[in-house]
């Protein structure tokens, strides 16, 4: 049972209130727990539990996160020695057991704890250096395991510190070694490794497999780090006399290469296996490999060899030797070897009498002599074929090295033998599959059946065709970037060109379709480089050829969306393709099918985002930083291209899941990891790929922040963008005007006035001038409370910097009483901050005069919250009238003075004045300043958070500095300056129409007390005033002090439960229950609710769930209280409500069913006069709800001093 509770993933979300990256309270729980049971368990016990433990979890295919915090609980458990061989092997399958799942950086992270666990409880006398080394094979060094961070250094000491006390490993026996040295271990691990077998003597089929060598090259490394903590300096010398140690026996025998033409097969490959991998793992992870001297000193003894490296590979690769279907995976190694030693030598600087050139220049000329060479007619043959590959795979290796290091330029831009002879290829060209009878004649005697076997299948061959063709597109990308210029644009044919590849583009682009139809979805990546290349040159000229080019990689790209390590370089290929700026310009200029073909895809994107998370981050990176170069290179125009696609600008603005409990817990936990920092090797060894979905409207704001309103495209793309943000917030307005909070239209409304804050200083007061009916317009529009805030911000910019629209502004307070409702508290909080507006305003009286004049008349409000809102605003403007000591204010001082000394003055009230406090200490009217606030900060996080916005919206302010892609704009304000705004915590007022969240507050007292109306000329506060003491819906939608909930699932007409729903919301129930929420679209239902369903939590409870319900509602404390005449049923004039009461009401008819009544706590009847014995199920309800309200209404009051 508790291995089934801990296997449920969602167990281990976080409490409510925890901010995002904090670690679950259960696996502190169950770290605590494992942690404090396993020290209080005797030693004989202690080991037999934890192998039965960590065997347990590898009993069942676990989620990342429960095994990331199982892991994580065993890493803490305190040092002993608890573990020996069988330990080791079931902490092995533990981490094969975190490979099955897709979150690598969990992943990681996981493999990082039981590496800790291992050394924590690893029995040392008990295990070998080679169970160790095989056991750290388990872990990906990608993953964790990398050389450099913090875990790395905790392995070494932990091999230092006990290198002396492990058991002999069988190799040290059997050379008569019987200390067991890390150094002697490692050594004759490295001799073992290089010596030759004599089963080697012949020439062997097949590769041998990477594992060893990766195990070797970590113990050389491991060991030479190990060295370097034994000693007190470091010094290079040093360094390079332990290496060479180490190292002799390999680089005796890599020296030898060139020279020794009968060196077994086998061992040339185990040898440049271990040379690949003894580089790759020693480069030092979250820091340069330049400061690195283990890394330097292996740099040099790797050089000292090239020479005779790279004559071996020269003759293995042209002189005829590789000619079975087994020798591809040599030659793809040989390749990998040449390609390092290039990459080490241009690190040094680069010579041209350097031996690897000479190489260079003659592998490119044999492989260009073989490929030419024809086959007299006759049927090719295995080798012929093999040589054809390999030589193809060579000259791709050369283009590609020289495409990436300019150093390596061979040939001047004139077209040389290489060009000529890859502009000529014959693009797509199939090898002929050899007959198996040709096939035995190249192979050994004792390996003629496995090639036989490996190469006679069709797929087996294929897939070596399919290389050959990718080799071709990878030579044929280097030629059409180096000659991209002679390429015509028009698509005319040239009668005599000298590179028919460049100069025919559309025979080129043609091949490109052909060859996207033959390779396999991991080959197409050349052919996407290409169409890179030649969709520019040809999209006016040739426009449905290139849509289908555009239709073929999409069917590409979505058909890989599952396969994670070719889907990304792919997809980004594909982007850079169709998304070119050049490819956007043309089709935006022509409108013509490529235009809508482009939008077409640029959604299938945005569709695709949603269920694979980074895609659209691909996408919207690469636009904005293609435009923000062009916007660079162009003064004038340089945003047109970006206009004619701002739709994709303004998705990015809104774009953002709602995730799943499930993705929002992966999301924590990997934001928890990524807190943890060096602490955890994963975050070093992996790299952040930034593809959460925040990282899109990043990229898309900080794009935004970089425009210049001065520049004509600039302004026009703005302003284009800034009216299609309206368009859609009335969009979502229109489409749902009953939303949630934290809902996906309260996120996407949210997003758009985001940005148009971000937008505003870029704004004119001309463009302002046909969009600001738009914007007081939207603040009529019923909002959540951050949206509020967003709109009134804007609102308070703009009047601030065009006093012009003040006018308009004070006609919003004319609207007719039906339009503004509530809704006119967005006016009023702009008001408040009048001191802000008229800041820069010489002559102020009028101003001040027409908003006191307009304030006043609202404090007289029947509505409670505009009251409340109006006197906040009364006070600070009386206050800045103060100041400036206005005579002409006279005449209004007794009126404002009297209003306020008496909400100031108010006792006795209930929480009358304890809520006039909370209003005035609210963070937009006590603390946030509209200016001095201005910043991304306070717009993408402390807003958001101060307003109970869920924490999936916050950004922040690191994750803007983090996004590198767009660079930081130099003028824009990114921090706060002045205000305490950010220490700020949220508090417990919102405002007025937060809308609809059927989420209950038991326990946290809102501020939903209804005021008594003020009288200026009438002081008087009555002692008890219900008025006073009822419930307001506007303050806190769904939140009541009240505890009484009415279930009302049995009655049927929809004028009853439309009555009942007005007279709950009146009274402050907690909630109504209803058998369906159908019935509140029922037009009966509406005409007598009256819009309170929009102010009342309403819960469906189908009546057969209704005993389940009750029986639920029972345990939580609640009293059961049904409205029915019984033997047994109570006077309601003598019954006493407690404050937890549920009501059930019975059905118009039969009243409420016998299964029902044997739930029930008390039956309660109202006391009758009349003969009719009966009355109304609505009318019953609402005198039980007064009764109920009433009673609590009494005791609080009698509880308050």
């Amino acid at each position: 049972m508790k291995q089934r509770f801990f296997h449920f993933h969602q167990n281990f979300l976080r409490s409510p209130g925890q901010p995002i990256g904090s670690c679950s309270p259960l696996g502190l729980k169950l770290q605590k727990f494992l942690v404090t049971y396993i020290s209080l368990l005797p030693g004989d016990i202690k080991s037999n539990f934890l192998l039965k433990f960590i065997r347990k979890m590898t009993s069942r295919h676990w989620c990342a996160v429960p095994i990331l915090f199982l892991s994580k609980a065993l890493a803490n458990v305190p040092k002993y020695k608890a573990l020996g061989i069988d330990g080791l092997l079931a902490l092995r399958d533990v981490i094969h057991c975190t490979m099955i799942t897709h979150q690598i950086l969990l992943r990681g992270a996981a493999q990082c704890y039981l590496l800790q666990t291992a050394m924590n409880l690893l029995d040392v006398e008990k295990v070998s250096l080679s169970d160790v080394s095989t056991f750290l094979m388990s872990l990906r060094q990608e993953e964790s395991l990398g050389r450099g961070t913090s875990l790395w250094t905790e392995l070494c000491d932990w091999l230092r510190v006990n290198e002396s006390y492990f058991k002999p490993s069988p190799m040290c026996s059997s050379l008569g070694l019987h200390k067991t040295s890390l150094n002697a271990y490692v050594k004759s691990l490295i001799q073992e490794y290089v010596k030759s077998s004599a089963w080697e003597t012949g020439e062997n089929c097949f590769m041998p497999d990477w594992f060893e060598a990766k195990l070797v090259s970590l113990m050389v490394l491991l060991a030479v780090d190990v060295e370097g903590m034994k000693t007190q300096y470091s010094g290079k010398q040093r360094t390079e006399n332990v290496l060479r140690v180490f190292l002799d026996p390999l680089l005796d025998v890599l020296m030898k290469f060139g020279t020794n033409a009968y060196m077994p097969l086998l061992k040339t490959d185990r040898c440049l296996q271990l040379l690949l991998k003894l580089l790759n793992t020693c480069r030092l992870k979250g820091s340069s490999a330049q400061d690195d001297e283990v890394f330097t000193v292996l740099q040099n003894f790797v050089m000292s060899t090239t020479e005779s490296i790279s004559e071996f590979i020269l003759r293995r690769l042209t002189m005829n030797e590789l000619n079975s279907v087994s020798d591809l995976d040599r030659c793809h190694l040989y390749l990998m070897v040449l390609t390092e030693l290039i990459n080490l030598h241009l690190k040094v600087g680069w010579k041209r009498g350097n031996p690897i050139w000479r190489v260079i220049s003659l592998l490119k000329n044999a492989s260009i002599q073989h490929l030419q060479e024809t086959d007299s007619g006759q049927e090719p043959t295995l080798g012929n074929q093999i040589q054809r590959v390999v030589s193809m795979a060579a000259l791709a290796m050369v283009c590609e090295a020289i495409d990436q290091k300019p150093e390596l330029q061979l040939d001047s831009l004139h077209a040389g033998p290489l060009e000529s002879f890859l502009s000529s290829l014959q693009l797509n060209q199939m090898l002929q599959k050899p007959h198996a009878e040709e096939q035995s004649s190249y192979a050994h005697p004792s390996e003629c059946t496995s090639v036989l076997e490996e190469s006679s299948s069709s797929q087996g061959w294929g897939k070596i065709v399919a290389q050959y063709i990718h080799d071709q597109w990878v030579c044929l990308s280097f030629l059409l970037k180096k000659y991209h210029t002679l390429i015509p644009s028009t698509g005319s044919e040239i009668l005599e060109p000298f590179l028919p590849a460049v100069q025919m583009p559309i025979r080129t682009l043609q091949s490109a379709l052909e060859a996207l139809t033959v390779l396999s979805s991991d080959q197409v990546l050349p052919v996407f480089h290409c169409l890179k290349v030649l969709v520019p040159k040809l999209l006016t000229s040739s426009e449905s050829l290139c849509m289908e080019s555009f239709d073929m990689a999409w069917k590409i790209i979505s058909s890989l969306s599952n396969t994670q390590l070719i889907f990304w370089p792919n997809l980004k290929a594909f982007v850079q393709f169709v998304f070119d700026n050049k490819v956007l310009t043309i089709a935006a200029k022509i409108k013509g099918q490529a235009y809508f073909k482009i939008k077409e895809i640029m959604y299938k994107i945005i569709e695709m985002s949603a269920i694979k998370t980074g895609v659209f981050n691909t996408l919207i990176s690469y636009c904005c930083q293609s435009w923000i170069v062009s916007a660079s290179n162009v003064s004038q125009g340089s945003l047109s291209s970006a206009k004619n696609y701002s739709e994709l600008i303004l998705e990015a603005c809104i774009f953002g899941t709602v995730f799943r409990r499930d993705q929002r817990l992966v999301q924590d936990v990997q934001t928890f990891i990524e807190n943890l920092g060096h602490d955890c090797a994963a975050n070093i060894v992996m790299e952040n790929t930034k593809r959460e979905d925040h990282y899109v409207r990043i990229c898309a704001i900080k794009f935004l922040c970089l425009l210049d309103g001065s520049n004509m495209s600039h302004k026009l793309f703005m302003e284009d963008l800034a009216i299609k943000l309206l368009d859609k917030d009335e969009f979502v307005s229109k489409s749902k005007k009953r939303y949630y909070v934290n809902s996906l239209q309260h996120r996407v409304k949210n997003r758009i006035w985001q940005t148009l804050l971000v937008l505003f200083p870029r704004l004119d007061q001309n463009f302002l001038n046909g969009i600001i009916d738009r914007i007081f317009q939207a603040g009529f529009t019923n909002n959540q409370a951050s949206i509020k805030y967003f709109i009134e911000w804007i609102i308070i910019l703009i009047l601030h910097k065009f006093p012009q629209f003040l006018p308009k502004f004070w006609d919003c307070f004319s609207y007719g009483e039906e339009n503004l409702k509530t809704s006119i508290c967005t006016f009023l909080a702009v008001s408040s901050h009048l001191d802000v507006v008229t800041q820069n305003i010489p002559e102020k009286k009028l101003i001040l005069k027409q908003a006191l004049i307009v304030v006043l008349q609202w404090c007289f409000n029947h509505n409670f919250s505009v009251r409340l809102y109006a006197l906040v605003a009364l006070k600070k403007l009386w206050t800045v009238c103060k100041v400036l000591s206005v005579e002409e204010f006279d005449a209004l001082t007794p009126v404002i003075e009297s209003s306020l000394h008496q909400v100031e003055s108010m006792h006795g009230a209930g929480n009358a004045k304890k809520n006039w406090q909370r209003i005035q200490e609210h963070f937009f009217f006590a603390t946030f300043h509209p200016l001095k606030d201005y910043c991304l900060e306070t717009i993408f996080y402390i807003l958001p958070r101060l307003s109970g916005l869920i924490e999936d919206e916050w950004i922040t302010i690191d994750k803007f500095t983090r996004f590198t892609d767009v660079p930081l704009d130099a003028g824009f304000q990114w921090y706060l300056s002045q205000t305490q705004l950010s220490k700020l915590k949220p508090g417990d007022w919102s405002q007025q129409d937060i809308g609809t969240n059927l989420v209950e507050a038991d326990n946290q007292a809102e501020w939903t007390d209804v005021q008594k109306k003020i009288i200026p000329w009438n002081n008087r506060v009555p002692d008890l005033d219900l008025e006073l003491l009822f419930q307001d819906r506007a303050a806190r939608l769904g939140k009541s002090i009240s505890r009484l909930i009415v279930v009302a699932s049995l009655i049927d007409k929809p004028t009853n439960l439309g009555g009942l729903c007005r007279t709950c919301e009146v009274f402050g129930a907690s909630a109504l229950v209803v058998g369906s929420l159908q019935c509140i679209s029922d037009k009966q239902f509406q005409h007598l609710s009256v819009s309170a369903e929009q102010w009342l939590p309403l819960v469906q409870v189908k009546p057969p769930h209704l005993i389940d319900y009750l029986q639920q509602k029972k345990t939580e404390g609640y009293t059961i209280i049904g409205v029915e005449q019984t033997a047994k049923s109570l006077d309601l004039t003598q019954y006493c409500f407690p404050e937890k009461s549920l009501l059930l009401l019975g059905n118009e008819r039969e009243g409420i069913p016998a299964n029902l009544i044997q739930q029930l706590d008390v039956c309660v009847e109202i006391p009758q006069q009349g003969i009719i014995r009966s009355l109304n199920v609505h009318v019953s309800g609402a005198l039980l709800i007064w009764e109920y309200t009433r009673q609590q209404l009494l005791s609080h009051g009698d509880a308050k001093p």
